[in-house]
């Protein structure tokens, strides 16, 4: 029974209690009873509602049997070839559609694609379809695209699978003053200050062409390369704007979330080096979690590895970062202030950035678009739902522009 059910039966067993208290006897014992019977389901149910709410991560309709089922049998390649009307036995991609359409709340525009099969696969791989159906099939040499690496959850991003609507984590913003006092003398006043952090849907998505041959391929390693493609493609997007989302139709990232802490760089012969410590000790300042780390560009790291000192000896990288560990990616932003070439670098305690993903990806498979049906090919559409919110601002530190030279 729902909250708002429990609480008009609650009040209509209350006037039922305060008509009969004149006259008392059973009628009044049985609506007393009624209301605390009542009371008690209420503060049931909503320890339950309060729990699933700090608990929002966790999937509605989880079934560890039918995961596990899922993730072992699931084809991608068949569920897009069966979604094409082509010859393929994709009974049971099209079975657990029903689940995948619970879980994600809502329905869906194509074929739903759990994510699941996603899980422990490497992020490598895309390329023209048709180049992976040679005569010799050697899927071990394909050849995948040059593209950057996802770095933001290898660096302890805290993510939150299985969302089913907008999530919102209670914060605490401020405690409560406390002081000493004298005997006797009054104790200071003050309340807690609580807000939260919401993260809603943002979707992102591609449309791509597939050959038809790909599609209908039985080999695992076909299937493996169609899985790391969307796999890889969706990581990227994700780490682009957990850096810096702008917010509106993306999530907001880190470096366009308020409140963030930030240091001026310094143009000094010894300016990376000064600036990292400034960082170091903002974040020590406020508190912020020992396990820390940054975030720059490749540009940055070329600028590292020129460092010399005095006598024109290289400056290893572990002391210009104060021994703090240091990851370099092409996914942190070059152009902060492009006249001034000005690279980001981020610090802070990676586990305070929330990734949240609706569950399934939505795959729309149309094999009568006009370019691809004269080929023979499939285009495909894929969408994927997902959101960044940062707990708390001061955990991270932001370099207003580091110049590379």
């Amino acid at each position: 029974m729902k909250l708002g059910e429990l609480l008009e039966k609650r009040a209509a067993a209350f006037a039922r209690m305060k008509s009969a208290q004149g006259e008392g006897g059973e009628a009044f014992d049985q609506a007393e009873t009624e209301v605390r019977d009542l009371d008690g389901q209420i503060k049931r149910l909503r320890s339950i509602d309060d729990m699933e709410r700090r608990e929002a991560g966790t999937p509605l309709h989880g079934d560890r049997q039918l995961d596990t089922e899922i993730r072992s049998r699931f084809s991608l390649a068949r569920a897009i070839a069966g979604a094409a009307g082509l010859s393929v036995d994709w009974g049971f991609e099209r079975e657990v559609q029903q689940e995948l359409q619970q879980r994600s709340g809502r329905a869906p525009k194509g074929v739903l694609i759990p994510t699941e099969i996603f899980e422990r696969r490497v992020l490598t791989s895309t390329g023209d379809g048709g180049a992976i159906v040679p005569t010799d099939h050697r899927p071990e040499l394909y050849i995948s695209a040059l593209t950057a690496a996802s770095v933001v959850r290898g660096l302890g991003a805290t993510v939150l699978t299985g969302l089913t609507g907008n999530l919102d984590i209670p914060r605490e913003a401020a405690s409560p003053a406390i002081g000493w006092v004298a005997e006797n003398a009054a104790l200071p006043t003050g309340d807690p200050d609580f807000d939260s952090v919401t993260l809603s849907p943002k979707h992102a998505g591609a449309i791509s062409e597939w050959s038809r041959n790909m599609v209908m391929q039985s080999s695992p390693q076909v299937e493996q390369l169609l899985r790391n493609m969307l796999a890889r493609d969706l990581a990227l997007a994700i780490d682009r704007a957990a850096i810096k989302g702008g917010g509106a139709n993306e999530p907001v990232g880190i470096l366009s979330t308020a409140g963030i802490q930030t240091v001026a760089y310094d143009d000094g012969p010894f300016g990376l080096t000064n600036t990292s410590a400034d960082m170091i000790a903002k974040a020590d300042i406020a508190n912020v979690d020992a396990r820390r780390s940054f975030l720059t560009t490749n540009g940055v790291k070329k600028s590292v590895l020129k460092t010399r000192d005095a006598d024109g000896l290289p400056i290893p990288t572990s002391t210009i970062f104060h021994n703090e560990p240091v990851t370099f990616s092409n996914q942190v932003p070059t152009n902060l202030n492009p006249t001034a070439n000005k690279h980001g670098l981020i610090y802070g305690d990676w586990s305070e950035l929330l990734i949240g993903i609706w569950s399934e990806l939505d795959i729309l498979v149309n094999p009568y678009e006009t370019n691809a049906y004269a080929k023979g090919n499939i285009s495909i559409r894929a969408m994927a739902t997902v959101d960044c919110a940062v707990r708390h601002p001061a955990a991270f530190v932001s370099a207003t522009g580091v110049v590379v030279a």
